[in-house]
């Protein structure tokens, strides 16, 4: 099965207990669970990662440029700032597609500006967890 990750930014562990109202009432649990379980029923073998250190992100994202591995990204807060982030991406070397569970141009003016989404494949935006799901799908029928 082809590997990808899915990797998520700042404060997404708190899924289900951060704003429900505008984040959802699942949990991280269970995005990470429709994740894998998603990812298996396309040929993906999907992990699934968190974390609120911007170091750690940029991390991963070598790793996955080093692996050729696809990558789904919710970068989260790191989306409107993180030029770290941005150099990063901007290394892969498979497809990766920004998510985001909210549609960011809906909501404050400070998130109507990503500096990732210049060097990601795609983005996806505003359809809840589906966004992870569409993704998925995006990634499972590239060639990439």
């Amino acid at each position: 099965m082809r590997p990808v990750y899915v990797l998520n930014g700042p404060n997404l562990s708190r899924l289900g207990v951060r704003e429900p109202d505008v984040y959802g009432a699942e949990s991280f649990a269970d995005l990470a669970a429709l994740c894998r379980d998603t990812g298996r029923g396309l040929g993906l073998s999907v992990e699934v990662r968190q974390t609120d250190d911007e170091a750690e992100m940029v991390t991963w994202l070598h790793e996955a440029a080093d692996g050729r591995i696809p990558v789904i990204l919710n970068p989260a807060a790191f989306t409107h700032y993180s030029y770290a982030l941005r150099d990063a991406i901007a290394q892969r070397t498979a497809p990766l597609i920004e998510v985001h569970i909210t549609n960011p141009a809906t909501r404050e003016e400070f998130r109507h500006t990503s500096v990732v989404a210049a060097v990601a494949t795609g983005t996806i935006a505003g359809f809840g967890l589906r966004s992870y799901v569409l993704a998925l799908h995006a990634v499972a029928e590239s060639q990439g």
